[in-house]
C-alpha cells in the first residue's frame, strides 16, 4: 500500500510540476495565475520597449473578448496593454467591429477599473485608422479571425493586417513599435504579408514567435 501511495505521490508532484514548467506569467505586473504560455515573453519585451520609448498613445485592433480570463487563449492584450497605461499615463485606443467583442470587452474595462485609460470603439479597423490624427507609440495588430484551414480566410486576414498598417502608418515615428499576433499559425499567420511590406519599409524583426514585434531598423533596446 506504501509502495502504491508513493507512486501515487509522485505522479501526482510530477504532474503540477509539468503544469508549472509550462506556466508562464506576467508575474509582478500581472497577477500569478494568470497563464499568458505563447505571448508571455513578447508581452514582456513589448511593456519594457513601452517603458523605454515612455509611450502615450496605445492602438490595438481586436479587442479582447474575455479579460485576464482569456490570457492563455487570446492574450487579454486590452487589459494588459490598458493596465501598463494606467500606471504610465498612457491611453489605449482599442477597435473592434463586432458589437458582442465591444460589449465584452467594455465590461472587463469596467471590471478592471481602466475607463479612463481605454476606449473601446465599434468601429471597422481600416476606417478608425485612416482618420485617426495623433503620433502612435504602439501599435497591436490583432483584428480578422485567423482559419487553421481556410486558405481564402487566410489571406483576407493577411492582406487585412497589411491595410491596418498601411491606413495608421503616417502616424508612425522613429520611435514607435509594433506588435503582430498569431503569427506562428499555417501559411504564415496574420503577419506574413505586413511583415514582408515592413521589412522593406526600414523595421527590423527584434522578436520572432507566436507573435512577432518589429522596430526601426536603427531603434535601439536599452539594456
Amino acid at each position: 500500500m506504501n509502495y502504491v501511495l508513493g507512486v501515487v505521490a509522485l505522479g501526482v508532484i510530477a504532474f503540477f510540476t509539468g503544469k508549472l514548467i509550462k506556466h508562464k506569467s506576467l508575474y509582478p505586473f500581472m497577477p500569478f495565475r494568470y497563464d499568458f504560455r505563447k505571448r508571455r515573453d513578447t508581452f514582456r519585451l513589448s511593456l519594457k520597449l513601452l517603458t523605454q520609448i515612455g509611450a502615450k498613445t496605445i492602438i490595438e485592433t481586436g479587442t479582447s473578448r474575455e479579460g485576464l480570463k482569456g490570457a492563455k487563449s487570446n492574450g487579454a492584450a486590452t487589459i494588459v496593454l490598458g493596465k501598463w497605461a494606467k500606471e504610465n499615463g498612457a491611453f489605449l485606443h482599442s477597435v473592434d467591429i463586432s458589437n458582442e467583442a465591444v460589449d465584452n470587452a467594455q465590461k472587463e474595462v469596467n471590471t478592471h477599473n481602466l475607463r479612463e485609460v481605454i476606449e473601446i470603439h465599434l468601429s471597422d479597423s481600416l476606417e478608425f485608422l485612416r482618420t485617426f490624427d495623433a503620433p502612435v507609440d504602439f501599435l497591436y495588430l490583432d483584428s480578422y479571425d485567423y482559419s487553421h484551414t481556410d486558405i481564402e480566410i487566410q489571406q483576407k486576414s493577411q492582406e487585412h493586417h497589411l491595410l491596418e498598417f498601411q491606413a495608421i502608418e503616417g502616424q508612425l515615428h522613429a520611435n514607435s513599435v509594433v506588435l503582430i499576433d498569431d503569427c506562428d499559425l499555417p501559411n504564415g499567420g496574420k503577419g506574413k504579408t505586413v511583415i514582408a511590406y515592413m521589412l522593406k519599409k526600414g523595421w527590423k524583426v527584434i522578436a520572432n514567435s507566436y507573435q512577432v514585434l518589429l522596430v526601426r531598423e536603427d531603434f535601439v533596446i536599452q539594456e
